[in-house]
């Protein structure tokens, strides 16, 4: 039996910190580097380099970063594996051949094709994408690190993947070995984003869990031949590795109990954790089941064109001057259309109350009314609608000013998800030596098992909708009103149009009292029903709400679907991403029973 076979990360998104690279080779001892540069928002700005010239279409950031590591990755036996090639894995991998030629490196580089879609985005129903990629799974991979490479770098593979793959190589796993898979792909979603693993983005890096000096090193997954993993960094960097901080990880841009992969689907309510150590956190106990027979296909489409205006609302009367405004630029609009023929399809209106009684700044009294547009007439955006915010300075509401020039319209893209069958999509590997090699589909599927209400009902819920837990602690005492940050902590991030929100009880509340923790987990659960995240959060007022709780995390997984509108690059929200949704939540004030509180100090 081989023992655990490590693997880092060095990058979480296109763009990460450029020298972490070299940080992660030269920091202590790794089996297998890897990068995740592939968000959904990035295929779009991949396909749109594409259009430029078509040898583009990969991170060029990546190239950049491996040539200059790529002497120190060869002298020290680590395997580079990466889905940087995005939509020209071919190109990357030829451009990295000559960067190691011309610096006299001897490497073999391999990569993984096959989830473009583009050609056949039509027979498959797919309409007439900028871009179309399906989500492959780990075993080309692992068949290119089997052969010899030690370069691969492919095109939009799951992020778990690229460390199921190597844990495949590694290990000698097959299809069937559905837990080692499952777990592996945890270690996989945990590393994939980064120094999100090691205390970055985490609620409590400014409540003092997190000791300063603070720049995260990126995290490292030992993971076994069983799948189990350990959770841990370089010594010596910053951040840490804790049960909350991977607590964290797991429970963002999920969407129920059931994470489904291209080679297995996993039970997230099966994930247990345990710190092992300092910066050493146990995943164990995962299960795993056969994959659906679809495959995700990620499609970007053109949206059209959009241009937004900001004014800027100061002192008294805001809605007043608000609506003031808006009837201005809605006769002008009108006029407009009547003169050109143009008037945009969509006109969003956004006021943000930020101004506070009595302020002491003018930055207290000021609000901010935000208007959106978009058309698939660039015209009808463009410097003709920011001359009428601009023609209105003088003619409008006290203090009119706007937080920026005028601007032209500028393109902006549509993201949306489709599911192709799995023996429709090919998985190619291309080794080192040219030769091609087919990964052939799985044989076993299964319909996922179920995920939850989808109604918006709480799945494997605990509590008895009282509003304190079911242990009855509560029951006999009275509640304060406190920010639902002083219990819990929370993660959020983007899924296409939803938003997806981590909520759980730290692992140190009550001085890590077991006890208290599962007391405050239950009035979590209680008090998190779809229909209160609705009062909590009114920007869901409307929305589709599911709630999913994680018994063994303490913690529940929030999925507003529909509040970022049509994804990443459509959505006008002031938080496009949805990534502060979750310190927004914890910043709303709730009734918590006293008896868990009193004996808590920060939790």
């Amino acid at each position: 039996m081989s023992g655990p076979i490590r693997i880092g990360n060095c990058s979480g998104f296109y763009g990460d910190r450029f020298t972490a690279m070299r940080e992660m080779l030269e920091g202590g001892d790794l089996d297998v580097l890897t990068g995740d540069y592939l968000a959904e928002l990035t295929m779009l700005i991949l396909g749109r380099d594409r259009m430029k010239d078509p040898e583009l279409g990969y991170a060029k950031t990546f190239l950049a970063q491996l040539t200059d590591s790529l002497g120190v990755a060869k002298e020290r036996g680590v395997r580079i594996v990466a889905n940087a090639g995005g939509l020209n894995p071919a190109g990357l991998a030829e451009k990295i051949r000559i960067a190691a030629r011309d610096n006299g490196i001897d490497v073999r580089v391999a990569h993984v094709e096959g989830d473009d879609l583009m050609e056949r985005a039509d027979e498959l129903g797919l309409g007439t994408p900028l871009t179309a990629n399906a989500y492959l799974g780990a075993f080309g991979i692992a068949r290119a690190l089997e052969a010899g490479a030690d370069v691969v770098v492919t095109g939009r593979v799951t992020d778990a993947s690229l460390v199921v793959g190597p844990a495949i190589w590694r290990h000698g796993w097959g299809r069937g070995d559905l837990d080692a898979l499952a777990g592996a792909v945890v270690a996989g979603h945990v590393i994939e984003c980064g120094t999100q693993a090691t205390g970055g983005n985490f609620s409590g890096l400014t409540r003092g869990a997190v000791a300063a000096p603070f720049l995260p090193g990126f995290p490292i997954a030992e993971v076994a031949s069983d799948g189990s993993s350990v959770i841990t960094k370089h010594p010596g960097t910053g951040g840490e590795v804790s049960v909350d901080t991977v607590t964290a990880q797991l429970l963002y841009e999920i969407q129920g109990p059931w994470y489904a992969g291209p080679d297995v689907s996993v039970d997230l309510t099966s994930v247990r954790l345990t710190q092992e150590g300092t910066d050493r956190v146990g995943v164990r106990g995962v299960v795993g089941a056969p994959p659906p027979q679809t495959l995700k296909v990620g499609v970007n489409t053109f949206g059209g064109f959009r241009n937004t205006a900001e004014l800027v609302l100061t002192g008294l009367d805001i809605e007043g001057k608000a609506e003031l405004v808006k009837a201005q630029v809605e006769a002008a609009l009108d006029a407009m259309e009547a003169r050109t023929g143009r008037r945009p399809s969509s006109v969003e209106w956004h006021l943000d109350r930020t101004d506070s009684p009595d302020p002491a700044t003018q930055a207290a009294a000021t609000s901010i009314l935000r208007l959106s547009v978009a058309s698939q007439d660039p015209e009808a955006v463009g410097r003709a609608f920011s001359d009428i915010a601009v023609q209105l300075a003088l003619a409008s509401y006290a203090g009119f000013t706007l937080t920026r020039p005028p601007a032209s319209g500028v393109p902006f893209g549509v993201h949306t998800a489709a599911f192709v069958e799995q023996a429709e999509v090919p998985h190619t590997v291309v080794h080192a030596d040219g030769t091609r090699e087919d990964i052939p589909a799985p044989t076993a599927y299964e319909q996922l098992p179920g995920t939850g209400n989808q109604s918006g009902g709480v799945a494997h819920g605990i509590g008895n909708q009282s509003g304190v837990g079911a242990n009855g602690i509560g029951n006999q005492s009275g509640v304060r009103r406190v920010a639902l940050g002083e219990v819990a902590y929370a993660r959020a991030g983007d899924k296409g149009g939803d938003a997806n929100v981590g909520v759980w009880v730290p692992a140190t509340f009550g001085d890590g009292d077991a006890e208290r923790r599962e007391a405050a987990y239950e009035w979590l659960v209680d008090l998190l029903t779809p229909e209160r995240v609705r009062e909590l959060l009114p920007e869901a007022a409307g929305l589709d709400v599911e709630v999913h709780a994680f018994a063994n995390l303490a913690g529940v997984n929030i999925v507003l679907h529909g509040l970022l509108g049509e994804g990443v690059a459509a959505s006008t929200r002031f938080d496009p991403q949805g990534k502060a949704v979750g310190e927004w939540l914890r910043a709303r004030v709730v009734d918590v029973p006293t008896d868990l509180l009193d004996t808590t100090e920060d939790a």
